[in-house]
C-alpha cells in the first residue's frame, strides 16, 4: 500500500468501484447493454436547453435552483396522488437518491438489505459507508420473499421493481404485505416502473416509511443528463436534504426535465413502442426455446441455448461473444449462479432488434 493510500480510511482498501456497461466510442455498435432509450428526447428538451443558454450562455455563470423547487412541484403534480413539493426530493440521476438514503440510513450499526440478484450500485454504496448488509437471494422463479425482507433485520432495505436485470415486477400486494411486518425503511427503486402493469405509488398514503425512487434515463432518455427523484414521507425528505449537494442538479438538467415531463403525450408514444418491441423479442427468444422471464422493463432477460441444446455460464459467454464480435452489446452477468446462465438485452429500436434477432439465429451454425 502506498504513503497516500494508507492515510484512506481502512475500509476503502477493500472497496470495489462499480462497474457499469460498456461505453464504446466508436461508431457502428448496436448499443443493447445500459438501458438506455433508443429513442430521443421529446423535442420539448432541446427547446428547452437551448432557451436556458440564452444566445450566449450566459445564465450557465449562476448556480441552478438549489432545491429545484419548480421541477418539484411538477414531480408532484405528475403524480397526483395527493402528493405535494414536500413529498419530493431531485437528485442528480437516481443513483445520487440512493447514495444519500445510504448514507441517512445505513452505516457500520445500521444495516442495509437488498436481494441478489439485483442492482449492483447497492453493495457498493454500503461499502462507502463501511456499512453492514442484509442479504436475501431470489430462486429461479423470481418469487418475492415477503417473509425474508420483512425479517432482514435491515435498517433499510432496498427493492428493486421491476427487478434488475430480470425484469420481473411485483405487485403492490406484495409489497404493502412487507410494509404491513417490515419495521424499517423500504425503498422500491422503480427505475423501470413506466414500462411496468403497476407501481407502488398508491401506497405512499398509507405507509410513512416507503420511499420510491424514479430516474429519467430510461423511459424519458435523459441519461445524458442525469436526473432521477423520489417521492416519500416529508420528514424522510427532510432527511435526505440535509445531506444532499447544495447544488445537486444543473440549471439544463432541470430545464430539461420541466421539458420532458411537460410532454406526456410524447412519451406514452415512445414506451408503447418500447413495451411493443420487448414483448415481440420476448416472444421470439421463447420461440427459439429459450427460457426468458417476463419482462416489466425495457429489457429481456433470456436464458439461450446453444446448438446442442445445453445451456450454462459458458454458453450465456460463448453467445455474448458472438454478439460483441458482430458489434452488438449486450450484458452478461457471470458473478452470481441464478444470473450466470442468461444473457440482458436492453431494448433497440425495431431495426436494432432485427439485427440482434439476425445475429441470434446465425449463432447455433456457429456454436
Amino acid at each position: 500500500m502506498s504513503e497516500i493510500s494508507s492515510l484512506a480510511l481502512p475500509h476503502f482498501a477493500r472497496l470495489h468501484a462499480y462497474t457499469p456497461g460498456l461505453q464504446p466510442t466508436d461508431p457502428g455498435w448496436v448499443k443493447l447493454n445500459t438501458n438506455e432509450c433508443p429513442y430521443p428526447p421529446s423535442p420539448r428538451v432541446a427547446e428547452a436547453v437551448r432557451r436556458e443558454l440564452g444566445a450566449d450562455g450566459a445564465s450557465l455563470r449562476l448556480y441552478p435552483n438549489p432545491k429545484s423547487a419548480p421541477l418539484r412541484t411538477v414531480i408532484a403534480a405528475c403524480h397526483g396522488q395527493g402528493l405535494s413539493e414536500d413529498n419530493v426530493l431531485v437528485g442528480n440521476g437516481s443513483d445520487d437518491i440512493l447514495n444519500l438514503l445510504v448514507r441517512v440510513f445505513g452505516g457500520p450499526t445500521a444495516a442495509s438489505g437488498f436481494t441478489l440478484p439485483s442492482y449492483s450500485l447497492y453493495p457498493v454504496l454500503v461499502a462507502i459507508q463501511n456499512g453492514t448488509t442484509r442479504v436475501i437471494e431470489f430462486d429461479r422463479p423470481m418469487r418475492l420473499p415477503v417473509e425474508a425482507i420483512a425479517t432482514s433485520g435491515a435498517q433499510a432495505f432496498f427493492l428493486t421493481s421491476p427487478n434488475a436485470p430480470t425484469g420481473v415486477g411485483f405487485t403492490n400486494a406484495e409489497i404493502g404485505a412487507i410494509l404491513a411486518r417490515f419495521p424499517g425503511v423500504l425503498v422500491v427503486d422503480e427505475a423501470y416502473a413506466p414500462f411496468a402493469r403497476e407501481n407502488a405509488i398508491p401506497l405512499l398514503a398509507r405507509h410513512p416509511r416507503l420511499v420510491i425512487t424514479r430516474t429519467l434515463s430510461k423511459a424519458h432518455a435523459l441519461a445524458g443528463l442525469r436526473v432521477g427523484y423520489t417521492l416519500a414521507h416529508p420528514e424522510i425528505i427532510g432527511l435526505l436534504d440535509r445531506v444532499r449537494d447544495s447544488y445537486n442538479v444543473s440549471r439544463l438538467s432541470q430545464a430539461a426535465a420541466l421539458a420532458a415531463l411537460g410532454d406526456a403525450a410524447y412519451y406514452v408514444g415512445v414506451i408503447a413502442r418500447i413495451t411493443a418491441t420487448r414483448d415481440a423479442f420476448a416472444a421470439a427468444c421463447v420461440a427459439r426455446g429459450w427460457f426468458t422471464y417476463p419482462s416489466q422493463a425495457n429489457f429481456v432477460f433470456t436464458e439461450p441455448r446453444d446448438a446442442a441444446g445445453a445451456t450454462g455460464p459458458a454458453v450465456a459467454q460463448a453467445l455474448y461473444g458472438h454478439l460483441l464480435a458482430r458489434k452488438i452489446l449486450v450484458r452478461h452477468f457471470p458473478n452470481h449462479a441464478l444470473t450466470a446462465p442468461f444473457l440482458r438485452v436492453s431494448i433497440g429500436t425495431d431495426g436494432e432488434m432485427l439485427a440482434v434477432n439476425q445475429a441470434l439465429d446465425a449463432w447455433p451454425t456457429h456454436a
